[in-house]
């Protein structure tokens, strides 16, 4: 295996640096590729952070994994573990690069092209054409707090598969995005799988204790690691069917159902009032389904989502 002109061999492990850019100060920006060989073949696994720079549990995740040794005494295959690929936004605190364009809209990206493609494209040209299958770590944007949960491509068997062994509490089918880092990895054979946990800019120890237990069970599923009896075994919740209920009024919000729960049609989960205490709009689930994300603003505007809800429905 030969990144960006460094051989790892098998029974390696290596920092691959990856140069992307500089800031207009002068200062270089690179992508930091972890990577850990076996030496018995196996499958080779992206476990990807930071796509959205403002997305911090991904990338907490990642680094909490390298830092506990997950991937230091591989039994078998590969790991490739990039903490924090769009270093821009993370500078910035912001989830697009400095042209205010989404890198996770601009695969698989051109050399010529915007900043947030040039980003994809180094991760497309040096990366994907190894990678056997892989994990995309985000966040809820905004204010928003996203349940953890896995997200598999519609119709893409290995997805799926992929997602049941991942096992977070939901696991939602989703349909692929133009542009997508998940489409473009598709065209080219690579299933990607997407965890969802948390909100942007913040930790959040329940998500980032569901995603590290999502990768140990990838990796246990693959004989890349030795088994562990703490493993959380309760199936993923499934899903395939999600809308928002969205803000009729603007004024401040309270939400009275957090993401998790379950909820019955017409059941009163939060309330909108105005500022000079004079009314009040309740708000009610519109069907029997899970909160799978709820929004953390205090403050609303109408139109703005407040409760993201997902249930299934059979085929």
């Amino acid at each position: 295996m030969e990144i960006n002109g460094n051989e790892i061999r098998p029974g390696e492990n290596k920092k691959i640096k990856i140069r992307v850019g500089k800031l207009p100060s002068g200062t270089h920006i690179n992508i930091f590729a972890n990577v850990y060989r076996a030496k018995k073949k196996g499958k080779t696994i992206l476990i990807l952070g930071g796509i959205h720079g403002d997305e911090i549990n991904g990338v907490e995740i990642i680094r909490r994994s390298i830092e506990q040794e997950y991937y230091e005494d591989l039994k078998s295959g590969t790991v490739i573990a990039i903490p924090l690929l769009n270093v821009y936004g993370f500078i910035n605190f912001s989830r697009e690069v400095p042209d205010g364009k989404d890198v996770n809209r601009s695969f698989p990206g051109v050399n010529t092209g915007s900043l947030a493609s040039r980003v994809a494209r180094k991760l497309t040209k040096f990366i994907l054409p190894y990678v056997d299958f892989g994990i995309d770590f985000h966040t809820g944007g905004d204010s928003r707090y996203n349940y953890p949960q896995i997200r598999y491509s519609k119709g893409v068997r290995e997805s799926k598969t992929l997602a049941e062994v991942f096992n977070a509490p939901f696991m939602i089918e989703k349909p692929m995005i133009k542009k997508s880092l998940r489409k473009a990895a598709h065209d080219m054979g690579v299933p990607i799988i997407v965890y969802e946990g948390g909100e942007s800019k913040r930790l959040d120890d329940f998500a980032i204790e569901k995603g590290l237990a999502g990768i140990k069970n990838i990796l246990l599923h693959f004989d890349m690691i030795e088994p562990e009896k703490t493993q959380d075994t309760n199936p993923a919740i499934k899903i395939n069917k999600t809308s928002w209920i969205r803000a009729r009024e603007s004024g401040l919000f309270r939400s009275l159902k957090k993401s998790g729960y379950q909820v019955d049609n017409k059941e009163l989960i939060g309330m909108i009032k105005d500022i000079m205490g004079e009314q009040s709009k309740n708000i009610h689930s519109n069907r029997n389904a899970y909160i799978l994300g709820h929004n953390n603003a205090p403050i609303v505007n109408m139109g703005d989502a407040l409760f993201n809800l997902g249930w299934y429905e059979e085929k």
